[in-house]
């Protein structure tokens, strides 16, 4: 009995797994570039600045815009890439999401040293394949 029932759970799960779908990923120009144009790294700046995202040979849209070559700013603070690309960057303190498509944003922080990463990603969320993120960079907050 507690092998059948064992059996009809795996094969439950089998149906179910089949029938989410997955998404691929949005595949990127190879020499797409994302870049902070202020501030720089290094900087020293006040509890309330100015961030101002740069992109090369890509579109800005909006969220959910499904339009080639194109996506939306992620700003990492104090964090590192996500471990797995394939699903959507995660929406907190530490990952900001510019889903309207800005291209700047007024951030504020804590006094201290931070760091600043900006990472692209599709209609979804999901970053493209491959990422397309910046350096990290370092600022002070005064």
């Amino acid at each position: 009995m507690r092998k059948t029932i064992v059996l009809i759970v795996l094969m439950l799960g089998a149906v179910v797994l089949r029938a989410v779908p997955v998404l691929a990923r949005t595949p990127s120009p190879e020499n797409a570039q994302v870049y902070f144009i202020w501030p720089s790294d290094g900087m020293t700046v006040h509890h309330a600045f100015w961030v101002r995202m740069g992109l090369r040979n890509m579109g800005v849209a909006p969220k959910g815009t499904d339009i080639a070559k194109t996506g939306h700013h992620h700003v990492l603070i104090d964090t590192d890439l996500p471990e797995n690309m394939a699903q959507a960057v995660p929406s907190d303190r530490n990952h900001l999401h510019f889903g309207a498509g800005e291209t700047e944003a007024r951030i504020e922080l804590p006094p201290g040293s931070h760091t600043l990463q900006l990472l692209l990603a599709d209609k979804d969320h999901i970053p493209h394949d491959p990422p397309i993120y910046s350096k990290k960079i370092t600022v002070t907050v005064k």
